[in-house]
């Protein structure tokens, strides 16, 4: 029998070396007197070096480490949603109710409730042929989210036994070829689930946000970047994409994010109500929680936890939406992981293996069939990213963007003159489009793109006119190019300024952002027709008709109040002469 024993030499921070038993590479290991939480990250000859989750203050060499021999797993089952946890998968609340604000070191709790008798209805019957992936049956998790309970990894043949009724999850609710069948499963979480295939983008993750919708559109299972300065309203962005977008399930991870910001989302969050259902938001939402006073090795952790209960939802044939905020607080973590091993550093000290790790992260978003639904399943990663300075050319921001097809540029410019979100349309992009074209055409409008193009060639003709416009000022500018810059400004403050705090404004469907910005151009063409005829580009610039639009943002009943807008400006601009 392997030996499983040994002890602590030495320790560095989160880093501990311990000697004298065997280990493989991610065993989850227990270290001290207090029995803390660690992960086996380099094996060097006798030596072991791990990683650990919690605190090391007040370890000392000598002290016992114990390898449990299974790799870092999360417990995946009903109940998952609504909970809050940190980034190893124990719930905050549950610890919160045995010590209070503050979490002792070596404390463990399970990840799902195993008292809890969930209401089990069998969809397969006893006879049915089953493999890894199929559902045989469904549990009503929260109000608005069925969890559908699959046959675990393993697991093959014919189903002879199954039942429905009240049970815990640790009870057994069916026996495929004499293995018994629970309604959760443990997972390695540095291990991605396996799908029959992987699918093309096609449908976009609608936002509600309309700078994303409209310029930069995300595929359902593509990946996005959100990379921004302090302050330039990242964690905002991030919050309001997990509370509009059209996602069947929201897995929210504050990683090494502040704390007040934290609080902000744990004591928002189960107060929202969910657009599409009406009910609790935290119905199909699961947070987890590692602010930046938790140990650093937690937060890797975390990335992966969170990735992994959104690979477990996505197999029942749900599109889940995933927020990383901040992926750069974890590449800290691992430039101070991989400092304290004595590793060669990359670039600006990271490891020379940051921008694989964040590849491998990324690359388990997708489209995809899951192994036993037909039904489809999609993950969207939407990683925030901090750099220092709002620098975009250090090592985490540029190796994100190799992995990742739409980058929503965060502008410390735009927010400080209060314009958000304060996303800058000439240096974000999607890849996205084209794909993506044929959906909005049948599901919008057949001349979607074509507007969307000619806003972005009205937006980045105004970047040129500005630098003139600072030298001689606007009225020096030919007529045309001076009624480009009053259609830009319409375009600037009422399609992509957004009020997040609005109760109408914090969502626009596709439909109304179609309808302002085709309002917004048929002022363009009024405009540009008047000068054909002669009228003073002043004149044209003073309507007040069009200001109209505005107020659009504000109200439910957009339709009629866009429609009378484009009636008044026709006729106000109809009557200059």
């Amino acid at each position: 029998m392997a030996k499983n024993k040994g002890k602590l030499q030495r320790i560095a921070g989160p880093v501990v070396v311990a000697v004298g038993f065997e280990a493989r590479m991610y065993d989850v290991v227990r270290v001290g007197k207090e029995k803390l939480m660690g992960e086996v990250i380099q094996l060097d000859g006798e030596k072991v070096i791990i990683q650990v989750y919690e605190d090391t203050s007040g370890l000392r060499p000598g002290e016992v480490v114990i390898n449990t021999g299974e790799p870092l797993s999360v417990e995946l089952g009903p109940g998952m949603l609504t909970s809050i946890y940190d980034g190893i998968q124990r719930p905050l609340p549950v610890l919160a109710d045995q010590m209070g604000d503050y979490i002792f070191r070596g404390v463990d709790a399970p990840g799902l409730d195993h008292k809890k008798k969930w209401e089990f209805k069998a969809t397969a019957k006893k006879g049915d042929k089953v493999k890894p992936g199929d559902i045989i049956g469904e549990v009503q998790e929260t109000q608005t989210v069925k969890h559908k309970v699959m046959v675990p990894q393993g697991s093959e043949g014919k189903i002879s036994e199954i039942k429905s009724g009240n049970f815990t999850i640790d009870d057994v609710i069916a026996k495929v070829d004499k293995k018994e069948v629970k309604m959760y499963q443990r997972w390695p979480v540095r291990t991605p689930r396996p799908v029959l295939k992987k699918l093309s983008p096609k449908m976009p993750l609608i936002t509600g946000q309309r700078i994303f919708d409209v310029l930069f559109p995300l595929a359902k299972g593509g990946v996005a970047a959100i990379p921004g300065p302090f302050g330039a309203g990242k964690t905002v962005s991030q919050q309001q994409l997990a509370k509009w977008s059209d996602a069947d399930i929201i897995v929210y991870i504050g990683c090494g994010e502040r704390g007040n910001e934290m609080t902000e989302v744990l004591t928002e969050f189960p107060h929202l109500l969910d657009p599409k259902t009406g009910k609790a938001l935290m119905n199909r939402t699961v947070l987890i929680a590692n602010t930046s006073n938790m140990p650093v090795a937690a937060r890797e952790a975390s990335v992966y936890t969170g990735i992994a209960i959104a690979e477990y939802y996505r197999d029942m044939g749900y599109s889940v939406a995933l927020m990383a905020d901040s992926t750069s607080r974890w590449a800290e973590a691992m430039r101070e992981i991989s400092s304290r091993l004595e590793e060669m550093p990359g670039e600006e000290g990271y490891p020379a293996y940051l921008s694989t790790r964040l590849a491998e992260f990324y690359e388990r978003a997708g489209r995809v069939t899951p192994l036993g639904t037909k039904q489809e399943g999609s993950i969207t990663i939407i990683g925030a990213v901090s750099p220092p300075g709002g620098d975009f050319s250090e090592p985490v921001t540029q190796n994100t963007l190799r992995v990742t097809k739409t980058f929503w540029a965060l502008d410390a410019k735009l927010a400080q003159r209060r314009h958000f979100p304060s996303i800058n349309w000439l240096t974000s992009y999607s890849l996205y489009q084209d794909v993506l074209e044929p959906w909005f055409n049948s599901n919008v409008a057949s001349d979607w793109r074509t507007l969307v193009n000619e806003m972005m060639g009205i937006l980045q003709e105004e970047e040129k006119l500005m630098e003139i416009v600072q030298l001689v000022g606007s009225d020096a500018l030919p007529d045309k190019q001076q009624v480009t810059l009053e259609t830009a400004r319409l375009i600037r403050e009422f399609l992509l300024q957004q009020n997040a705090f609005h109760d109408v404004d914090t969502f626009c469907d596709l439909k109304k952002s179609y309808m302002i910005m085709k309002t917004i151009m048929h002022f363009d063409k009024l405009a540009h027709d008047a000068l054909s005829k002669g009228v003073s580009v002043a004149r044209i610039i003073e309507t007040e008709s069009k200001e109209k639009i505005g107020e659009v943002k504000f109200i439910k009943d957009y339709e009629k109040k866009l429609t009378t807008t484009q009636k008044e400006m026709e006729s106000e601009i109809g009557k200059l002469e």
